[in-house]
């Protein structure tokens, strides 16, 4: 296909994944449509087709970084609305495994959108722009390829309401970015090729949340992230959001989950939270229903592994790799997936789908090797434990350690954390040095003793 050729782009999803896909295929094709099952207006609100959207989102720095350079001054502008930004680490509480970070880390500004009002902001820039088009309120109903099967020419798609005869969409590219429910697989059986195989951890974790106001002065953090131990398989989260309010959430895998009862939301997060966090929670303010959302299992589809696969169609986001929720990976594993469709692009499109899986598939792995590595210090997740990853786990957990009275080394695990550093930076000799100098004998710390200070010490957990 030469450049006079690309002539318009369809994105079927119109989550975070799809709406940057669109942004950076803006950037190469006359025309962009995103075609979305729900209805999209311009207010900030909550969507049927993103049940997850009523929990715990975290942009990590990295991915706020990109959707920056992506939508320029969308970072600012979001702070501008009544965001929140987390630019002092000693108002964040992280405490991943029992271990409570140093509150003294340096590292850049996290901001804490919604996902709502993220969601909400990026699509505005979009209809910003005269050449994307975003059509909601729509289904899809299947692809239409060449006579051979072996280009995908199009899609068709239906009005749900009004409803309205299905029509079709030509297209040079189609972008799968529905999800897990995406319908890739399944296309890809009617057109004769493989399906992907698929690596899956089941992870059974289930989140209970509800929107809150806190008293003013309630509490000093701006970010609170308790995650789950062996002995205690359960966390909790609370983030400062934008207008005033906080999005309070707790996660427990198996069956160690409360009913969706607020009370019996702050008996349990009580388990493991500092007691003003939870004086604070009791005589907060509820903003919203109390929502629950079940996440059954992580699951990457090996895209990267097949060797056919049609031209003029791509998968993306969640519909390639959907990670435990509770790491906060989702979106800035999206934003570095656009950073690989753009450079693919650059390139041209020859072999396109095979170049942009491989190079997606860095930054999933890297995520991947992170969360599910984390899950594995889990008894309750039941999934094997090679050698590697238990020798891998036994020096996390020796980091994490240092890390609750090294700033250096706190600071470290979180830059990578947050895809800033690669998993390499840990392994440095300087911090190999300072994990090494704090022995085998440091205590883990608990969750729930009270601080010493008059204000709570911080620490960050991705999502």
């Amino acid at each position: 296909m030469t450049t006079q050729e690309r002539t318009h782009a369809v994105v079927l999803g119109a989550g975070m994944g799809g709406l940057l896909a669109a942004r950076v295929l803006a950037g190469f094709y006359d025309r962009v449509t995103v075609v979305e099952r729900d209805h999209l207006g311009e207010a900030v609100a909550h969507r049927r087709g993103v049940p997850q959207g009523r929990h715990v989102h975290a942009l990590l720095p990295r991915g706020g970084e990109i959707v920056d350079e992506l939508f320029p001054g969308l970072l600012a502008e979001l702070v501008a609305d009544g965001g929140t930004v987390l630019a002092d680490y000693s108002r964040l509480h992280f405490s991943p495994g029992g271990h409570r970070l140093s509150p003294e880390m340096q590292l850049p500004p996290m901001h804490q959108p919604s996902r709502p009002f993220l969601e909400a902001h990026v699509r505005n820039r979009l209809r910003g722009l005269s050449t994307v088009d975003l059509r909601d309120g729509y289904d899809v109903t299947g692809l239409t390829t060449s006579a051979a099967g072996d280009r995908v020419t199009g899609v068709r798609v239906q009005r749900r309401a009004p409803a309205s005869a299905e029509e079709t969409l030509d297209a040079d590219l189609v972008v799968d970015a529905l999800g897990r429910s995406a319908r890739t697989p399944a296309w890809l059986d009617e057109l004769g090729y493989r399906r992907p195989d698929e690596d899956e951890v089941p992870v059974h974790l289930r989140y209970t949340s509800r929107l809150v106001r806190l008293r003013p002065d309630a509490v000093r953090e701006t970010l609170v992230v308790i995650g789950a131990t062996p002995e205690r398989p359960h966390g909790m989260a609370l983030f400062a959001y934008e207008d005033d309010t906080w999005l309070f959430t707790v996660a427990g895998y198996g069956e160690d989950h409360p009913r969706p009862d607020y009370d019996e939301m702050v008996g349990f997060a009580a388990r493991s939270a500092p007691p003003h966090l939870i004086e604070a929670l009791r005589a907060a303010e509820p903003l919203s229903d109390v929502a629950t959302f079940a996440f059954p299992a992580s699951r990457w589809r090996r895209y990267d592994k097949l060797r056919r696969f049609p031209e003029g169609l791509l998968v993306f986001g969640d519909a390639i790799c959907s990670f435990n929720p509770i790491y906060g990976q989702g979106m800035s594993v999206a934003a570095l997936e656009a950073l690989a469709l753009r450079d693919c692009l650059r390139r041209g499109e020859r072999n396109l789908a095979r170049r942009f899986f491989r190079a997606a598939a860095e930054p999933i792995g890297v995520a991947w090797r992170l969360s599910v590595g984390s899950d594995l210090t889990l008894p309750q997740v039941q999934a094997p434990r090679p050698l590697p990853v238990r020798l891998v786990n036994r020096y996390v957990e020796r980091v994490l350690t240092a890390a609750e009275r090294d700033p250096v080394v706190a600071a470290q695990f979180m830059r990578v954390s947050a895809f800033l550093d690669p998993p390499s930076a840990l392994m440095r000799p300087s911090i190999l040095a300072r994990v090494a100098g704090t022995g085998r004998a440091v205590p883990r710390l608990r969750d729930a003793t009270p601080s010493p200070a008059p204000a709570w010490p911080g620490s960050f957990q991705p999502r």
